[in-house]
């Protein structure tokens, strides 16, 4: 079973907007704003907003990467690590 989301009216939203921002802050989770009943938007803070991005990214490039396989395109595994230990040296201590 997943979440229950956390769902709060547009008219909580301005009465007491401070602390709905707070409430996303320590949550770390989605908030949905209601309106007349229904679903109207999404609030999240800006940590879980980024991390979403970082997740999103993430997803992207490993898609990528396997379209790349798909195609012929991709990278063995040794030639990989073999440039990753040169970046990792090359970097100053």
């Amino acid at each position: 079973m997943g979440k229950l989301l956390n769902i709060i009216p547009v008219s909580d939203l301005r009465q007491d907007a401070a602390k709905v921002l707070k409430r996303l802050r320590d949550s770390q989770e989605p908030l949905v704003i209601t309106q007349r009943g229904r679903a109207a938007a999404v609030m999240l803070s800006v940590e879980a907003y980024e991390r979403s991005e970082r997740d999103r990214e993430l997803l992207r490039l490993l898609a990528k990467g396997e379209k790349e396989i798909e195609a012929g395109e991709g990278h063995d595994l040794d030639s990989v690590l073999a440039e990753a230990d040169a970046v990792l040296a090359a970097e100053p201590s």
